[in-house]
């Protein structure tokens, strides 16, 4: 599948907001939009009138779509299923997006970035209920047990973000046992417990035009 490989800095940038794209880098004072705070491009400066409605809806769109990494055509397919779903369409989306597999290693703390937890999940570092899952966009359940293989625990990488696990701030949903390298989803995740700075209710009226 086609994915985006340009700067993670310009989709921020372009955002106007941090979308935590590049891990650690975030936290620090390289981050872009501390460095840089206005749009990519030669034109980035320039004084620009009045968002249109539709491109509020838009823009708030390609945030929700850039911040999870995934592409036009898929978080097409992740809205209809959420608008085939019982309950607020928006919210719906929302917990669709935040169990996928990649979300849930990055939430866990066995990365520090989506794109990087896509990564463990691609290569076959993660399991779920004991067996290899390797496609990202697999979606957990309440229930299922998250871990990271126990040979893949001795590689350096996975070693360094080992000493951070203790300090995660892990979702109410979900829950770590960081001795056993192992991840639990408790429930489904609900609105109150997705700290997603995004309006999802524009996300809806855009693709109900």
């Amino acid at each position: 599948m086609a994915r985006y490989t340009g700067p993670a800095c310009r989709l921020c940038r372009r955002a106007g907001e941090k979308l935590f794209l590049k891990g650690e880098r975030c936290y620090t004072n390289k981050c872009s939009i501390d460095r840089r705070n206005y749009g990519p491009g030669q034109h980035g400066q320039a004084r620009r009138g009045k968002a249109s409605e539709y491109a509020l809806q838009m823009r708030e769109k390609q945030k929700l779509r850039r911040i999870y990494g995934i592409m036009e055509a898929q978080f097409e397919n992740y809205f209809e299923k959420a608008a085939r779903k019982t309950g607020v369409t928006g919210e719906m989306l929302l917990q669709l997006l935040e169990r996928r597999l990649d979300n849930v290693v990055y939430r866990l703390g066995f990365a520090l970035s989506r794109a990087e937890a896509r990564q463990l999940v691609r290569h076959g570092h993660i399991q779920v209920n004991g067996r290899k899952v390797n496609i990202p966009s697999y979606l957990v359940a309440a229930g299922d047990e998250v871990s990271v293989k126990e040979a893949s625990r001795k590689i350096p990488r996975m070693v360094e973000l080992s000493q951070g696990f203790r300090t995660r701030n892990v979702p109410k949903w979900l829950e770590l046992n960081p001795e056993t390298w192992t991840g639990k989803v408790l429930a489904l995740p609900r609105r109150e417990d997705i700290d997603m700075p995004v309006e999802e209710h524009l996300i809806v009226e855009f693709y109900s035009r």
